[in-house]
């Protein structure tokens, strides 16, 4: 049995608030320790976004406690696979890695009802990842 996660994934949003903060929280409850997640952004925000908060909260994951976190080059050179969610050209793009561009609305701004969706947007992508990760290592 392999010891440590079989992989490891960085999202990164412009202001690691909303769309990074709800996939992080998405992809530690679903995969446990079996994938190691880290989220970043190019401009991090003051806080994570009360309107994603509330909204992770409605299906049961907790990302209260957490805080934006500014990209750093160690965070990419460390991660398996690199999920951006328009962060532009902020990203550093090292070889070996997988990079992932999601298009998904920015829930800055936007009260709970219009986080819903891409809450459940970002869970059904989270989904999809961890099944790929786990059919390459059954692979």
């Amino acid at each position: 049995m392999p010891s440590g996660p079989l992989a490891s994934v960085l999202f990164v949003c412009i202001h690691n608030a909303g769309r990074s903060q709800m996939a992080a929280g998405f992809l530690s409850h679903l995969a446990g320790d079996r994938i190691e997640v880290r989220s970043a952004g190019s401009l991090p925000a003051d806080q994570v976004n009360p309107a994603a908060v509330e909204a992770m909260r409605e299906v049961g994951i907790d990302i209260a406690d957490q805080q934006p976190k500014v990209l750093t080059t160690e965070a990419v050179q460390a991660s398996d696979h690199v999920i951006t969610m328009s962060c532009g050209d902020a990203c550093p793009v090292f070889p070996g890695k997988r990079y992932l561009d999601w298009k998904l609305d920015d829930p800055a701004g936007q009260g709970v009802e219009a986080v819903r969706p891409i809450r459940d947007e970002i869970k059904a992508r989270v989904e999809a990842l961890i099944a790929e990760i786990d059919a390459r290592r059954e692979g």
